[in-house]
């Protein structure tokens, strides 16, 4: 059995890449990786982590892509490599425009689409922007659906899919015991002098739909986190966008305790959540992933579509104004009792197997007839 992977952002990259050891490890399943490039300079630090080499890279990246030239030029060059390598399956994660744009093109060429991370779903379909329609497309011409959990089965089958659906957890779980070590040491300079006794807090915020206003709402609470909390540092890697990037520099450049920094490799990225006292993210992945390490997550958005991560209470959705980002901050802060709650709340995303799981299906499928 052939088995093509593509992917084309870092996201993508820390949740594919334990799939790509796992599938590797079978003697039944030859792997092919294909890279669309839709981010370059933060993708191949996650792929030498793993020590996983790319057979193709459609090299889409450009200055001022747009979603359509994104989307055009996957839908273009990885034509080629379908006919080319003719893989009796192709896995796609999550919600990108890679991954809507390459299951589209697997979809006229009548190959089957698996479809890693199915299921999420806000129900708006402006927010997330524009991953919350590609995962919705994306579902809608896949032939195998690998939720991570069940209430992202529920919502396949609420929108009348229901063949092919398997919980199996979240791979970015599995992710861990690549990237995490006990006696980690930092890549990164100014990490590596950081002192991590103290409430270490983690940022990332650089979701479109927060560019402008919601952003500096954004920058101004962590500023009062850092002028209330004299053992706090903050650690935010920014992203590499310039609508992100000068808007985070403007306002919390030279601020003491604050630290920016370019992007990091998954491996700082991971052992940085390990060792911090507070998440607070407008991302997907780190309402996965800090959970796992008991630490308490706070959602810069207006929605979430882990659901389960509130249910579970390892998240708490705050939005997107100053007040009430501080606020939520300040309450983990000042309250052991809350933050416990949330920091022992167990992990509603895996048990760190759900590569095997998704292997094991694959094989039973392809082979077994089951």
């Amino acid at each position: 059995m052939k088995v093509l992977l593509v992917f084309g952002t870092r996201p993508e990259a820390i949740k594919m890449c334990p799939l790509i050891l796992e599938l590797k490890e079978s003697p039944l399943i030859q792997t092919v990786v294909c890279l669309t490039g839709q981010h370059r300079e933060m993708l191949f630090p996650v792929m030498h982590t793993f020590n996983i080499t790319e057979d193709y890279n459609l090299d889409i990246m450009r200055a001022n892509q747009s979603l359509t030239t994104i989307t055009t030029s996957i839908l273009e060059k990885f034509e080629h490599i379908l006919v080319n390598e003719i893989p009796d399956i192709v896995l796609v994660h999550g919600d990108t425009s890679t991954s809507f744009a390459a299951a589209l093109a697997s979809f006229y060429q009548k190959i089957p689409v698996g479809h890693v991370e199915a299921g999420l779903r806000t129900y708006n379909k402006y927010s997330p922007y524009p991953e919350e329609m590609n995962r919705r497309l994306t579902g809608d011409v896949s032939e195998f659906h690998f939720a991570p959990t069940i209430t992202n089965k529920k919502n396949l089958l609420k929108e009348g899919i229901t063949k092919n659906i398997f919980v199996t957890g979240n791979t970015v779980i599995d992710a861990f015991k690549t990237t995490v070590k006990r006696n980690y040491i930092f890549k990164n300079q100014i990490l590596s002098g950081i002192d991590f006794s103290k409430k270490i807090v983690l940022v990332t915020a650089h979701r479109r739909e927060n560019i402008g206003r919601p952003l500096e709402n954004i920058c101004r609470a962590l500023i009062r986190i850092s002028n209330t909390y004299n053992d706090a540092i903050i650690i935010y890697p920014v992203h590499l966008n310039p609508a992100i990037k000068n808007s985070v520099n403007a306002i919390l450049g030279n601020k003491d305790r604050i630290y920016l920094l370019d992007p990091i490799d998954v491996e700082d990225m991971h052992n940085i959540m390990a060792r911090s006292y507070l998440v607070m993210t407008d991302s997907g992945g780190l309402q996965e992933e800090s959970p796992s390490f008991g630490i308490p997550v706070l959602v810069m958005r207006t929605e979430t579509e882990r659901t389960e991560a509130l249910k579970a209470g390892t998240v708490k959705l705050v939005g997107i104004e100053e007040d009430n980002i501080f606020k939520y901050a300040k309450l983990l802060f000042d309250n052991k009792s809350k933050y416990k709650k949330m920091a022992s709340a167990k992990n509603p995303y895996g048990d760190g197997y759900a590569s095997k799981r998704i292997v094991k299906i694959l094989i039973d499928k392809f082979y077994k007839g089951e």
